[in-house]
């Protein structure tokens, strides 16, 4: 938005951007309706795949009228895909419950290793070729994600036996797994601010043979290795979603302390100490981003799973804004936003201890 074809002001483009991932949010809950109720989950994958195929193609005409038509069709695309492909996986594993949580890790890994690898494809053929191509590459590589969709048969509602729980019991897991994990994203996209300005700082002073651009990834390349050895062993060693939660925001805590050892002027030597973050912060991401999933699958309703997969994104928005009140804040003394974020975070550990341990008791 901001190169030499639309030639953007950096404000209106970030206004754009703001607009375009608040609408996707908004998108979902109805591409979740038309899922669980008219359509069905696996055909509404199909519409918003191939409608997100003609948007990336879309952003290779080159005026704004592409721009805004291949964005609108990213965000329906988006919404239709999303919560549906979510829910769609989901019920696969209802009748394994115990291997939800590798399931969804799984699901995460590929999320993950599918970003990674298109940041570098598209970025590089991007910068190199021109971003047309990098826009083709995208919206074919959609095409063939849906694929497997195609060929996997849909398991329906009515074949899924219902959970057992009692209605209050399963609600109120679901709206402890919604606050608890909004708050953790509220709180990554305000420590963000601090991990960015130590991305810039390592990126220009590290000996390490890392290209500066490789720097903003590394976290994803933390996530990859994580994200195996989680699968393999939960796959054999179960424990309850919520004691997995727990253990993601204590190892959160961790990772943001480490952060306080690197002086707001960071040097060489911060370098290593900064990376054990980084290893810290994917071990937390890793108990908590697939487990939410894995919650809302296991006590959900599995005919209206994809509406309450699509509610789950409300929360993290809404405290992300109340959060983003106190940015200037936070973007002027980042360590003041390390302090907030490490609190929040023992709060909620501490909550979570106690609701662990408190379900412990009522099972004995």
């Amino acid at each position: 938005m901001t190169g030499e074809i639309l030639k953007m002001e950096s404000t209106e483009a970030i206004m754009i951007f703001g607009w375009f991932a608040g609408s996707v949010v908004f998108s979902q809950i109805v591409g979740a309706l038309l899922g669980d109720l008219l359509i069905g989950n696996k055909k509404l994958v199909i519409i918003g795949g191939f409608i997100q195929t003609i948007g990336a193609f879309s952003l290779c005409i080159p005026s704004t009228t592409g721009l805004y038509i291949g964005l609108f069709l990213i965000v329906i695309g988006s919404g239709f895909y999303t919560p549906n492909i979510i829910s769609n996986f989901g019920k696969l594993y209802l009748t394994k419950t115990k291997l939800l949580d590798s399931g969804f890790t799984l699901f995460y890994l590929a999320i993950n290793l599918g970003s990674f690898l298109g940041i570098l494809l598209i970025g590089y053929s991007g910068e190199k070729f021109g971003y047309n191509i990098g826009f083709i590459i995208s919206g074919i590589l959609m095409l063939l994600s849906l694929v497997p969709v195609l060929i996997l048969k849909e398991r329906t509602s009515n074949k899924i036996k219902g959970n057992e729980l009692p209605i209050g019991k399963r609600i109120l897991n679901i709206s402890i797994a919604f606050i608890a994990v909004g708050l953790f994203w509220a709180i990554y996209e305000v420590l963000n601010i601090r991990i960015f300005d130590l991305h810039l700082e390592f990126s220009e002073i590290s000996p390490l043979s890392i290209p500066k651009s490789m720097w903003q990834s590394l976290n994803a390349i933390f996530i990859l290795p994580i994200s195996i050895v989680a699968i393999v062993l939960w796959t054999y060693f179960y424990s309850t979603q919520f004691f997995k939660l727990m253990l993601g925001f204590i190892f959160g805590v961790i990772s943001f302390g480490i952060l306080f050892l690197i002086p707001e002027v960071p040097s060489e030597q911060h370098i290593m100490t900064y990376l054990l973050s980084l290893l810290f912060l994917g071990i937390s991401e890793i108990h908590i981003a697939p487990i939410i999933h894995s919650i809302l699958t296991k006590y959900s309703n599995p005919k209206y799973l994809a509406i309450i997969i699509s509610l789950a994104f409300i929360p993290t928005r809404l405290i992300s804004i109340i959060f983003g009140l106190f940015n200037d804040k936070f973007y002027d003394n980042p360590i003041s936003g390390l302090t907030f974020g490490i609190i929040t975070m023992v709060i909620i550990a501490i909550g979570l201890i106690g609701y662990v341990s408190w379900n412990k008791k009522a099972l004995n």
